[in-house]
């Protein structure tokens, strides 16, 4: 009798529990899909451009294999044969020690590019390789001695050095004791952090130019065309990704309006850089946004594109997501062509000149 008042009790209790289950089951049946809709890109025109192979003389450096060329704050030390006199100490053997590696043991190379050397003073010895300074000093010691032998020894190369400035785990002047490529120059910081590094707009400069090197090509995927061998003096800059920004322009005149937008976590839009530029309804109505021109580059590969962004304002086109060192234009005006942009376009450019990517500077503004 217990068991049979227990089920009574469980049967009235359970059939509304289930009868409200199969209710929402079937409601939720009846509920339509609902479906993503996908929107268009909002591209109108895109074209590729690449650098003029003539723009890019300034890449090759120094020559895989070529002699190497005594240069200021280059240590060197000499031995006269049967003449230790003449030697400089301790390559002769007179100091008892070794001096290879040592700045200090052995003739300084002056900022002039000359050297002090018994009996015959000061000489240029600067541009010379050690086979070309034996020739030399032999030709100048016959003055002072019969039938001079010498040796020529090159034990510190202060003159190659490069600046490895930013994302580096060492950075700093580096030294080598050859020439190098781009990799190996790399590696004398000990590691870029690649988590922290602005690939995108990292540069190579050159006598105060950049060159045209796609990082994110060589260190990502091992483009070794981007490998190019450095010249001493060169400067690698690897900038912080928090630093990252696009540049936004408008209108047209001596003082257009926007400048430099600051990305958050690598990220920004164009409607959220057109907003942060300060265009507002009354700015967005004085321009045409379905005009607007987009450059973005990759070392010596660039992108133009005509973006409609009077559609992506009103919902019609998907979002356009924009790229570390991105221009932004948007014009007063329709365009028939690029050329009539970017004769808009330079003045404003000529303002961020040292904040642009090597692509822009070379392709724009070093005409």
């Amino acid at each position: 009798m217990k068991f049979e008042a227990f089920f009574c009790v469980w049967r009235r209790l359970l059939l509304p529990i289930l009868w409200l289950l199969v209710s929402c089951a079937s409601g939720c049946a009846s509920q339509p899909a609902v479906v993503a809709r996908s929107l268009p890109s909002p591209v109108v025109t895109m074209k590729e451009e690449v650098l003029d192979a003539s723009l890019l003389e300034a890449l090759p450096g120094e020559a895989d294999g070529d002699p190497y060329r005594v240069g200021p704050g280059d240590t060197i030390l000499v031995a006269v044969y049967m003449h230790p006199e003449l030697s400089i100490a301790p390559y002769a053997g007179t100091n008892g020690g070794s001096a290879m590696g040592s700045r200090m043991a052995g003739l300084v190379v002056d900022n002039d590019g000359t050297a002090q050397f018994p009996l015959i003073g000061s000489l240029s010895v600067a541009g010379k390789t050690s086979n070309e300074l034996r020739v030399f000093l032999e030709k100048e010691l016959a003055r002072f001695v019969n039938d001079p032998k010498v040796t020529v020894q090159v034990v510190f190369t202060g003159s190659i050095r490069y600046y490895l400035l930013g994302q580096f785990a060492q950075p700093g002047m580096k030294f080598s004791d050859r020439p190098l490529r781009l990799l190996e120059a790399l590696s004398l910081g000990g590691s870029v952090l690649l988590e922290r590094a602005s690939l995108g707009t990292a540069y190579v400069a050159r006598n105060g130019k950049r060159l045209a090197i796609n990082f994110r090509r060589l260190l990502r995927e091992g483009d070794l065309r981007q490998n190019i061998r450095l010249r001493s003096g060169d400067v690698i800059l690897v900038p912080d990704n928090a630093g990252d920004q696009v540049f936004v322009f408008g209108g047209s005149g001596p003082t257009p309006s926007g400048g430099a937008i600051a990305m958050r976590s690598g990220r920004l839009d164009l409607l959220q850089a057109i907003a942060q530029a300060g265009y507002g309804i009354h700015e967005r109505s004085q321009v045409k946004l379905s005009q607007t021109r987009v450059i973005r580059s990759d070392g010596d590969h660039g992108q133009l594109f005509v973006v409609d962004a009077d559609r992506m304002l009103k919902g019609e086109a998907a979002s356009f997501p924009l790229m570390p060192g991105d221009i932004v234009f948007i014009p007063e005006t329709g365009f028939t062509s690029w050329n009539e942009a970017l004769s808009q376009l330079l003045p404003s450019l000529q303002t961020v000149s040292g904040l642009l990517t090597p692509f822009v500077q070379i392709k724009y503004l070093s005409q």
